[in-house]
């Protein structure tokens, strides 16, 4: 009977979220419009597991948790300087914008870019850090001047500008969304696509210049671009960082490990130094440690999961709830290096849920969180 009583709750708030969710779509509401984003590149220190316990079993890191968390003469622990993509309130860049909640779980990752079919998105960044850094998108449409690679493309002059903006300067990026950046015509009404800095990927991308963005079908977009018939979105990177070859990989021996002139320098994927500073992160916090993950009994979750740029292989699993991807029921999705998927999921089990990468050593690692369905 409670089981039933359950059921026929998320079939109530299901089907009151889709007749809201009906009420709004409505595709002359919401013209094609510029939006404009202003982004910076800063240099932080980013600590992936604040507290240094392991929060996924709720006691002390002990034995390789310890060894991955904690700084010592030959370790640099869980902190490392990073250079990551903050959101920013006008062109002066010298208020921050404050992070919604809601979005709260994006961690590491830059801000959400959201556009609609026919929008264009204009992206004015700003280098905060000591290095060039750039912005380049994935699926939507952009020249040599918007592109944001560094390669001898044969270009010149103005449209080089793009490739690495220089520490203290800015750049305008200008993208525009035409349907084939969009949902296809058997996927659901909004998709996921990332964006990075591309001077020296490798590097950029470990660093931590990585970030997300949603484009929405025209149809199916409410005003601020998200998707009508979703109710909450969660972004979600399974990301295997190698701090080993971030460009401030040197600073960190530096400034965290007790003795710096004795760490090993030539070691190889196989040796503990080097796998220590492989970090296994889901938005870059490890050992249960990111938060946000909420959601109501009966909402209607989209969930965007990507890989990063590493030799990567994912299987983000879901304990307690099912999700459509690819046009299947699942509880498992597969990802490998670089590659965006969306799944769909009703919350009908209430509770406190695991999520974490199936790969094994991914999960002794510390790529696992936990869900929260009120």
């Amino acid at each position: 009977m409670q089981r039933l009583s359950t059921r026929l709750v998320v079939l109530s708030l299901s089907f009151a979220a889709l007749l809201a969710g009906c009420a709004a779509t409505d595709p002359d509401t919401v013209p094609p419009m510029t939006r404009t984003y202003y982004i910076a590149a800063e240099e932080t220190e980013w600590d992936y597991a604040p507290g240094g316990t392991n929060a996924m079993l709720g006691e002390p890191a002990v034995g390789l948790t310890e060894m991955i968390l904690t700084a010592a003469d030959d370790r640099i622990g869980r902190v490392y300087k990073k250079a990551l993509y903050r959101e920013y309130t006008d062109s002066t860049f010298s208020t921050r914008k404050e992070r919604p909640a809601e979005w709260e779980h994006l961690g590491y990752l830059g801000p959400v870019i959201r556009g609609v079919v026919g929008d264009t998105l204009r992206i004015v960044f700003h280098n905060k850090a000591s290095r060039p850094y750039s912005v380049h998108p994935h699926g939507v449409f952009y020249d040599k001047a918007s592109e944001g690679a560094l390669y001898d493309d044969g270009t010149s002059d103005s449209n080089k500008a793009d490739d690495g903006v220089l520490p203290g300067a800015t750049h305008v990026y200008t993208w525009t969304v035409p349907e084939r950046a969009g949902p296809a015509p058997m996927e659901g009404s909004s998709i996921l696509w990332m964006y990075h800095s591309h001077v020296d990927e490798p590097k950029d991308v470990n660093a931590g210049l990585m970030g997300a963005m949603i484009i929405t079908r025209r149809n199916m977009a409410r005003a601020d671009g998200m998707p009508t018939d979703v109710d909450r979105e969660f972004i979600v990177s399974f990301a295997e960082i190698d701090e080993n070859v971030s460009w401030y990989f040197d600073e960190n021996i530096q400034t965290y490990v007790g003795k710096p002139a004795a760490y090993p320098r030539d070691v190889t994927f196989a040796d503990l130094p080097y796998l220590l500073n492989l970090r296994e992160t889901m938005n870059g916090f490890s050992f249960g440690h990111l938060p946000g993950l909420r959601a109501k009994l009966g909402e209607r979750v989209r969930w965007y999961v990507f890989g990063t740029s590493n030799f990567e292989v994912h299987a983000p699993h879901w304990h307690g709830q099912t999700a459509i991807a690819n046009h299947m029921r699942t509880d498992v999705l597969s990802l490998l290096t670089m590659q965006m998927v969306t799944a769909d999921m009703v919350m009908d089990n209430p509770g406190t849920w695991l999520c974490h990468c199936h790969v094994g050593p991914h999960l002794d690692f510390g790529m696992s969180a936990v869900i929260q369905v009120d």
